[in-house]
């Protein structure tokens, strides 16, 4: 266990930093370079992404356990393992690409950031209640990351023969992540690319290179996998009311068929969502988008090698980009397929003949089938061109978008799939979350309707009415009651808000033998205003439990909301009812209609109340539960209940009003086994956006511990160390009790846990022999105290990386409390 001062808001923080020697173009004379490159993980919402300061998203780093796209968090399901930036150009009379290396595709890594602290990530959150929190913050989590291409790698590209020459751009990447449900299964990124040489760029295309391992370790091997690929360029628009097709761009990644287990069935294991690379926002002067693939297959026959190519003609002679069909080679090769006009037809439509369509022909049947049904690819989505003169920068936009239930059906690929026929399986694969999800990512990037810098432009609408039937002797008829616009664009100015919750409290977890208390302070949680519509919201708290970080796991324990109710008012002018409060307070509701006023007697539109004053019709219903009572000791109540909110001096020690300090005592645990606790808020909604209530992610906050006497209790009251199980019984089933690798995560060998509790805060373990051989030592480090100070774990390996054999050992606990041993027997 690595512990340090746990912050409960889920940080990503750089998880490596790997040195290598590089030689810059410039200065000249400079000796060395050492560029810093970094990790970092969007962990906040549904969709876990790993991001990098050398040109890359969505990049795994496996050793460091950093998924590249995993969905959902924690399942260990990762959709690709990297999206690369490769951007050409010309200068003068060269035709230049700068690139990056993603899993064999390049030569080398051409974009690469600073040394020292001048090349690491910025880490920014727009919470007020993170630690990571800046007032220009954007999301829940902002990486900023920047590079460039002005420093030469060491290996040579081949086939130019020559060391890497520079385009001379400088690249800010700027990663976006929101934790709330609507918007937590995608990330936007944000690039700026900046022209930092003496020579105008002519012509600049830039491309998104991405590699698909869509896997799951305990069902195949990544580089086994079979994966399907294509490309979204619309969509029928959702509302249907201003237009027939919306743009998407989306350049999309699955499982051939959702990996069902042995029995036939999905399990935690089966990749049954769809990945993709969405094209959000670029310049206006681009002319083309390009959707090219080819397969990434050489360990198998030459014939395999394959990619769509358009047939040859006399405007367009074919160019050999490469040995075979696929990957391209040299800097003009690659420039060649950035800015030639092509859109690929999708990877399971290979089999099909689509010479009428201008390609080449498909290859034989049988290899066409194989890489119908299911193959590794390299898919590239480009565009262009773009004047870049010297000093000059442009923008764009994409999104990592995830679809969930793609795969719905199990049998599907072994009953329908024919590469012949396309459609017969193409119809059993579900894209609407996919494009749902796409949708909301331009929303969020640019909202509809949200006049961005005050010109008078919001968007392009459409005006829409509200129609009454009027129908009388069977004749149809109706009239206009009601027009109004329909915003289906923004103003083309990104704005970044997505509607959002209260943000998550920063929870502090007390432990003790067989209970938890947890407790927080939420005046930075209340009373902070929504950044889109600029109301305070805050509707009311969750508490959950889990016994792993899957937020499947999580159960809700109790809940406190506000004691308030929706208005629903019937307009007789439209003919309908409509929601015109959605948090009316039940005090101020009693102050108008009297306080004996019994909201349960109308609560439907055939159950209503009407305003003999006004003459207004309403029905009321619950926002939440109302569950508004802070006094009761059981349940989520103030820690101080007589605190004056009107006495400005009245603090915690953390600076914050002891009036919004509250606590929950979770009870009846098992102090044998850790748990994850976890506190939420949600906002009641908003009728202006037609968005419901908003709550945070339990994983935003969630703090793992055992319900154990704390590290303090340890010290004051000089406990005993425990070790438990002891003896620890090899087949004694822990596993399968959820005592050890609940996640299934590692190899049994690795996943044993043998625990000691009651440690004080800094102490050595050491483990050894009868014979007085030291066998393991562990330095408990824990100064500050916090979440699991009072506990490690063993994981019965040797400081040699052996498993231990059967056995008797002896343990020490040496500390400044001095030092207490013990037997341990392992039996296996």
């Amino acid at each position: 266990m690595i512990c340090l001062i746990r912050i409960p808001i889920i940080l990503a923080l750089s998880l490596s930093s790997v040195l290598a020697a590089k030689r810059p173009v410039q200065p000249v004379d400079a000796l060395e370079y050492l560029p810093h490159f970094e990790w970092a993980q969007h962990n906040v919402g549904k969709l876990c992404a790993g991001a990098t300061n050398r040109g890359q998203v969505a990049d795994a780093n496996i050793a460091n356990g950093i998924p590249g796209s995993e969905y959902p968090i924690n399942s260990e399901i990762d959709y690709f393992r990297t999206c690369g930036l490769w951007i050409g150009g010309i200068i003068g009379r060269d035709t230049l690409v700068s690139n990056v290396n993603g899993y064999g595709i390049c030569w080398s890594h051409e974009f690469l950031p600073d040394s020292g602290i001048a090349g690491a990530i910025e880490y920014v959150s727009a919470i007020v209640t993170n630690p990571n929190y800046a007032k220009g913050g954007i999301s829940d989590q902002d990486f900023i990351a920047r590079y460039t291409d002005t420093i030469i790698p060491e290996t040579e590209d081949p086939f130019d023969n020559r060391p890497h020459i520079p385009l001379n751009i400088d690249i800010t990447q700027s990663s976006y992540a929101w934790g709330i449900g609507y918007t937590e299964d995608f990330v936007l990124v944000h690039y700026n690319v900046q022209n930092i040489g003496n020579n105008d760029i002519r012509r600049m295309f830039i491309g998104l290179v991405t590699k698909a391992f869509v896997f799951h370790p305990a069902r195949i091997e990544p580089y086994e996998c079979n994966g399907i690929s294509g490309f979204i360029q619309t969509a029928p628009d959702q509302a249907n009311v201003c237009i027939d097709q919306d743009t998407l761009n989306l350049m999309w990644f699955a499982d051939n068929d959702g990996s069902p287990n042995e029995q036939g069935n999905y399990d935690f294991a089966s990749p049954t969502a769809v990945a993709a690379i969405q094209l959000i926002d670029y310049p206006d002067e681009c002319d083309r988008v390009n959707f090219n693939w080819w397969t990434d297959l050489y360990s198998f026959a030459y014939e395999y090698q394959y990619a769509p190519r358009l047939a040859p003609t006399d405007d367009d002679p074919f160019r050999e980009i490469g040995p075979d069909l696929t990957n391209p080679q040299g800097d003009c090769n690659r420039y060649y397929l950035l800015s030639h006009p092509e859109i690929d037809y999708d990877q399971m439509w290979t089999a099909i003949d689509h010479t009428g369509e201008g390609f080449l022909p498909p290859p034989t049947r049988i290899v066409a089938w194989d890489i119908a049904d299911g193959s590794k690819t390299v898919n590239v989505l480009s565009f262009g061109p773009i004047d870049l003169p010297a000093g000059a920068s442009t923008e764009f936009t994409i999104a990592i978008v995830m679809g969930d239930n793609f795969h719905t059906d199990p049998s599907a690929y072994e009953t329908t799939f024919n590469a012949l026929v396309p459609p017969a399986y193409e119809e059993k694969l579900d894209f609407s979350d996919l494009i749902q999800n796409a949708r909301v990512a331009k929303w969020v990037y640019d909202n509809p309707g949200f006049d961005t810098d005050n010109d008078g432009y919001a968007g392009e609408f459409c005006w829409q009415r509200t129609w009454r039937d009027t129908t009388d002797n069977g004749v149809d008829d109706s009239v206009a009651v009601d027009s109004f616009k329909y915003y289906y664009t923004g103003d083309g100015l990104p704005d970044w808000r997505p509607m959002s919750p209260p943000p998550p409290p920063v929870i502090r977890v007390i432990p003790d033998h067989g209970k938890v208390t947890i407790r927080w302070n939420g005046q930075a949680v209340e009373l902070v205003p929504d950044n889109l519509s600029g109301e305070i919201d805050f509707e009311g708290y969750r508490v959950y439990m889990a016994e792993d970080d899957r937020l499947s796991d999580f159960v809700i324990l109790r809940s406190y909301d506000i004691d308030d109710y929706f208005v629903y008012e019937y307009l007789p002018a439209k003919r309908r009812w409509e929601i015109i409060n959605y948090s009316a307070k039940t005090d101020s509701l009693r102050s108008i209609y009297g306080p004996d006023f019994d909201f349960s007697q109308y609560y439907d539109e055939f159950h209503y109340f009407l305003d003999y004053y006004s003459s207004r019709i309403f029905f009321f219903r619950q926002q939440d539960w109302n569950h508004s009572d802070v006094n009761n000791p059981l349940g989520i109540h103030k820690v101080y209940p007589n605190a004056d909110l009107n006495d400005l001096h009245d603090l915690t020690e953390e600076g914050w009003h002891r009036y919004y300090e509250y606590e929950y005592t979770i009870d009846n645990l098992q102090p044998s086994k850790a748990y994850y606790f976890s506190v939420t808020a949600f906002d009641y909604g908003s009728s202006q956006y037609n968005i419901g209530a908003l709550e945070t992610s339990p994983l935003a906050n969630a703090v793992r511990e055992f319900p154990l006497p704390s590290s303090d209790v340890v010290e004051e009251q000089g406990l005993e160390v425990i070790v438990y199980p002891n003896p620890y019984r090899i087949d004694d089933g822990y596993a399968r009790a959820g005592y050890e690798n609940r996640d299934r995560s590692k190899a049994a060998q690795w996943a044993r846990r043998i625990h000691f509790i009651n440690l004080p805060k800094i102490c050595t373990i050491r483990i050894y022999t009868v014979s007085g051989d030291l066998v393991r030592e562990i330095k408990h480090y824990c100064p500050e105290g916090g979440p699991e100070s009072q506990h490690e774990e063993w994981n019965v390996i040797s400081r040699n990386t052996q498993a231990i054999t059967t056995g008797i050992y002896i343990w020490s606990v040496r500390s400044e409390m001095g030092e207490q041993l013990g037997k341990l027997v392992i039996i296996k």
